[in-house]
């Protein structure tokens, strides 16, 4: 008896057609399980249903489920590959090689009608007037690219309306990030040439921007502007670091490095984007496959998703490099050069320069595999649903969290933990002292505390987070988003962690900055348990630091407060009363007997220990 009695494939294939195109196989309940290409479909479609012909367990199982099958009949195989990938995306059918990638990438954007041209983050189609480079793999990289281009160049990112309605310059100024055009302190021909100078970088022409800062930096110095000339000198030597840190370095052109790793049920394809001749780093990919699927049948699947996607802006490099040859190199190829109008190679034997490459993202893609399989059920599993939740591009590696401790306004102290994929990263913590703020104002605290923090970071080029947490509510988070935008990181995600109405763990209402909305979770999710841990840790920390604080103030003698008491005075006035509690009793005429006490000092002293009494 035949394997197939439930699907009469024999009366299907006799009208079957034999142009290219495309055909879905479907189970019992009308559900795609399948979709397939072929330049000749009545060929292809036959091979699944001869006898004789070694199938793998996969095949044999999926051909035992077929109950229906269509197809869409196309002009070229071409086109049928393209029509493939859509519906691949669109069905994501269980015994094809599928992945989910349908966020757009970032750029750097460079705004064209500006006196003062902005370079900024930015994400989504690019239709507006200026300049686009990238994409890039994630937010980090981008925020890493500005944060160095801020470094070397000093061009504004601000909005502009936060630009137009500036009468003195920011903190961004202040610690040598932006020339502050705003306010005139720099005039439009300088900045144009700092812009000039910042498209090279990005254009990978590093070379001829050292060359073209010498000859100023030559001019400055025999004019005697030695200030001018060590301003070009650390251009040129910071540029040179940048060659130096540079790992993967190409002449010229775009590649795109794609490495497969698999083990048990999980899948790594490492991407590696060079753009300009210039490594703008990688992203991980982990497609849902079928078992018995091999890494060169992953790569093969991969590369039309990835490239082909309808609803990306994706650019085609002109080279890429595989761990594994695709069985369809050739028609990969054609549609590619097709799709990007220009030939597209896609290489596997490699030497030199791009094998040394390749197994760098080989030996990645191993790392990241061995990273998820080993996390997968525990944190990861709870970061991934508060990307979803907070509905953030970006993987999230880096979330920072604040608050804020205090008896009655008394010894303020501000924490910062710091949590990454692998839980708490505890060499990061931070104390901040709170000064100079009304006693009690957890508002201002807040405010001070993100400026400390953030101001530093960026001139000390630290790691910035992917999420801020507040432990706060709406006056908080306000606070926070104010600094923020004044330091142009309004990219980095901001939350508040509110006590709801009845102040019971699990009530915690969630205050979203950028979308300017409140949600509550469900106390049993994963997300809300993340948040509580991270905010718990942060107020832990900080109590521990406010009752450190109190406690040495405790210890202080008020005396150390006063002006004009130094050591040897204090020590006179302790051995002629015997101690602070006898100088408390004493009035201004005793106090001014003790040697080195004269009457206007003794009345400051007394002031100090009726008034705080």
């Amino acid at each position: 008896m035949s394997d197939f009695v439930n699907f009469d494939h024999r009366q299907f294939l006799k009208t079957l057609t034999k142009k290219p195109g495309v055909y879905r196989m479907m189970d019992e309940t009308g559900a795609v399980i399948y979709v397939g290409k072929a330049r000749n479909l009545k060929k292809r479609v036959s091979n699944y249903f001869t006898t004789g012909i070694q199938q793998s367990l996969k095949t044999y199982s999926m051909i035992q489920q077929v109950r229906d099958i269509e197809v869409t009949v196309t002009h070229t195989e071409n086109e049928a590959l393209i029509l493939e990938n859509n519906l691949i995306k669109e069905l994501k059918p269980r015994y094809n090689v599928w992945f989910r990638d349908d966020k757009s990438y970032p750029y750097i954007y460079l705004s064209s009608e500006h006196e003062f041209p902005r370079l900024s983050y930015y994400r989504g189609a690019r239709h507006g007037k200026g300049r686009y480079f990238g994409p890039y793999p994630s937010a980090g990289a981008v925020k890493q690219t500005l944060n160095l281009i801020q470094k070397l160049f000093q061009i504004r990112s601000c909005e502009d309306s936060f630009f137009a309605n500036r009468s003195r310059p920011c903190l961004q100024y202040q610690i040598k990030r932006c020339t502050a055009p705003c306010v005139g302190l720099i005039d439009n021909q300088n900045y144009l040439a700092d812009v000039k100078h910042a498209v090279m970088f990005l254009e990978g022409k590093n070379e001829q921007v050292i060359d073209s800062l010498l000859e100023p930096m030559q001019q400055a110095s025999d004019a005697l502007e030695y200030e001018r000339a060590a301003h070009y000198r650390d251009q040129i030597s910071n540029l040179r670091k940048v060659q130096e840190h540079q790992y993967i370095s190409a002449q010229s052109g775009d590649i795109d490095i794609i490495a497969c790793r698999h083990e048990g049920e999980i899948c790594c394809v490492q991407v590696f984007f060079i753009r300009g001749g210039l490594n703008l780093g990688s992203k991980s990919y982990f497609p849902k496959f079928p078992k018995d699927e091999g890494e060169a049948e992953i790569i093969n699947a991969f590369l039309p998703q990835f490239y082909l996607d309808k609803h990306s802006d994706r650019k085609i490099p002109q080279e890429i490099l595989v761990s594994q040859k695709p069985k369809e190199i050739d028609l990969l190829q054609s549609v590619l050069s097709k799709q990007s109008g220009k030939k597209v190679n896609i290489k596997y034997h490699l030497r030199g320069d791009r094998a040394k490459w390749l197994k760098m993202a080989l030996e990645n893609a191993d790392i990241v595999l061995h990273q998820r399989l080993a996390s997968r059920e525990s944190l990861q599993y709870r970061l991934q649903n508060l990307q979803k939740i907070l509905n953030i591009d970006d993987a999230l590696e880096r979330i920072e969290c604040f608050d804020v401790s205090h008896t009655h306004g008394e010894a303020t102290v501000a924490s910062c933990v710091v949590f990454g994929k692998e839980g708490s990263i505890k060499p990061d913590y931070r104390k901040f002292n709170i000064k100079d703020i009304k006693h009690g104002d957890d508002y201002a605290a807040i405010r001070q505390v993100i400026q400390r923090r953030y101001t530093r970071m960026k001139k000390d080029e630290g790691k910035l987070p992917d999420l801020i947490l507040i432990d706060g509510g709406k006056g908080q988070v306000s606070m926070a988003k104010e600094i923020l935008e004044e330091l142009q990181l309004t990219e980095i995600a901001l939350v508040g962690v509110a006590k709801g109405p009845t102040r019971k763990p699990g009530m915690e209402n969630l205050i979203i900055a950028q979308e300017n909305k409140t949600i509550r979770l469900s106390p049993e999710s994963s997300a809300l348990h993340l948040i509580q841990e991270i905010r718990d840790e942060a107020h832990r920390f900080a109590i521990t630091g406010h009752r450190q604080r109190r406690k040495n103030a405790r210890k202080r003698s008020m005396l150390e407060d006063i002006e004009g008491v130094g050591n040897k005075r204090r020590y006179n006035l302790i051995r002629h009363f015997g101690g602070i509690q006898g100088i408390a009793r004493a009035g201004v005429e005793d106090l001014a007997m003790v040697p080195g006490i004269n009457k206007n000092l003794a009345q400051k002293i007394y002031n100090i220990f009726h008034e705080n009494r």
